[in-house]
């Protein structure tokens, strides 16, 4: 199942989630003006865990940062056109709202802290890694955590794939998004370390995190469990002859 859009209305514009958008479009485009230097900068701006807890050290030649300020910089680079179209998409649908149940700064906060401890969690699984992490999804993760408990019942557009039979549909975001985790954490756990591909831990790690911090994030007047906003499930009661 892939997410499209959903239907949850929310006030205001989502300033911060749009700016996390444009930042991250911004990045990969300087990634793609290095050429092959956007490898280089991959190394250097990524977070690589070994480097992070000491444990190993770039060539002076490779332009960096401070290894734990890589935990930041990682958040906004990506490693291709579709790792970034991905993780901007479920941004887009997922992150306004969380957003106004937060309030800007708050959210900037919370999406932070998420992709830092999404990135801490992959760290702690393979802290001997020489592999760079790059990307928003731990963050993000963060974001459908705390998405899946305001608002389970949020109706998801979603494109359901299965084999040749294509169509779209309207689910739950509790089914679209805990279908999402099992799939993550089931990855995790079937993936040895010491492997490069998807960090799979630094979702699961990015998820939970997102559960646990809605609550101390979000703003006193906001409910966890919402009911649904949309009428995408709401069948229209036709009047009969007497009304």
């Amino acid at each position: 199942m892939f997410p499209l859009s959903d239907d949850n209305p929310r006030e205001g514009p989502a300033i911060v989630t749009w700016s996390l958008i444009a930042a991250c479009v911004v990045v990969f485009l300087w990634q793609l003006s290095l050429g092959q230097g956007g490898e280089v900068a991959i190394y250097g701006f990524g977070m690589i865990p070994a480097r992070l807890f000491g444990e190993g050290e770039l060539s002076a030649a490779i332009p960096t940062v401070s290894p734990p300020l890589t935990i930041v910089t990682s958040m906004f680079m990506h490693g291709g056109l579709l790792h970034l179209g991905g993780n901007m998409l479920y941004l887009w649908i997922f992150g306004d709202n969380v957003e106004e149940s937060m309030g800007r700064f708050r959210f900037l906060v919370f999406y932070l802290a998420c992709g830092a401890i999404a990135a801490l969690a992959q760290a702690w699984i393979d802290p001997t890694s020489t592999i760079p992490m790059v990307g928003a999804s731990g963050a993000i993760s963060g974001v459908l955590g705390a998405y899946i408990l305001l608002h389970p019942q949020a109706t998801v557009r979603t494109l359901v794939v299965l084999g040749f039979f294509i169509t779209i549909v309207n689910v739950p975001a509790m089914i679209v998004l805990g279908l999402w985790f099992v799939m993550q954490f089931l990855s995790a756990a079937a993936t040895p370390t010491g492997e490069g591909g998807v960090a799979f831990w630094a979702h699961v790690g990015g998820f939970v995190a997102g559960m646990v911090l809605v609550l101390p994030f979000k703003r006193r007047e906001v409910a966890l469990w919402q009911p649904p906003r949309s009428h995408a499930f709401h069948v229209e009661r036709r009047r009969g002859p007497w009304g």
